[in-house]
């Protein structure tokens, strides 16, 4: 199954960031991973945990805004996600959800496919940690302007 809506990958973006960031993803409960990953008017995005990580996951409105269909994003590394001289900041970033939980109101320069570049603000970063406590990567979700 595709993680697009795959139920325990719903499961652990949704309960991972409840658990750490205290308040729910989704905000109401019974929507599922049908709606986050096809009309939820935010971008999340989710990455592994390799010493490059790649996306393994991204809503339609974080692909809208990067310009990447699901099968050029998936797979792709995180890093490019911004441009080079963002990359020490983004790190900075990541390292800091890896010691924290997760970082709250992050603000940052990323770059589209096409080499557009946009603002992210007021995003949330969490480590995407399952029940038993095992970091299986990390997410970010932010507002997308309509």
């Amino acid at each position: 199954m595709s993680l697009q809506t795959d139920p325990a990958f719903f499961d652990l973006l949704t309960g991972s960031f409840r658990r750490l960031v205290g308040r729910p993803l989704v905000p109401d409960g019974s929507l599922g991973p049908d709606w986050l990953y096809g009309r939820a008017p935010f971008a999340v995005l989710a990455h592994d945990t390799a010493d490059d990580p790649r996306f393994v996951y991204a809503n339609r409105t974080a692909q809208a805004a990067f310009g990447y269909a699901w099968d050029e994003i998936v797979g792709l590394p995180s890093r490019f996600s911004a441009e080079a001289p963002e990359r020490a900041e983004r790190q900075r970033l990541l390292d800091a959800v890896a010691r924290d939980g997760f970082v709250a109101d992050y603000s940052g320069l990323r770059i589209a496919k096409s080499g557009r570049r946009f603002p992210i603000m007021d995003g949330i970063v969490w480590q995407l940690m399952d029940e038993a406590g095992r970091v299986r990567g990390q997410a970010a979700t932010f507002p997308v302007a309509v």
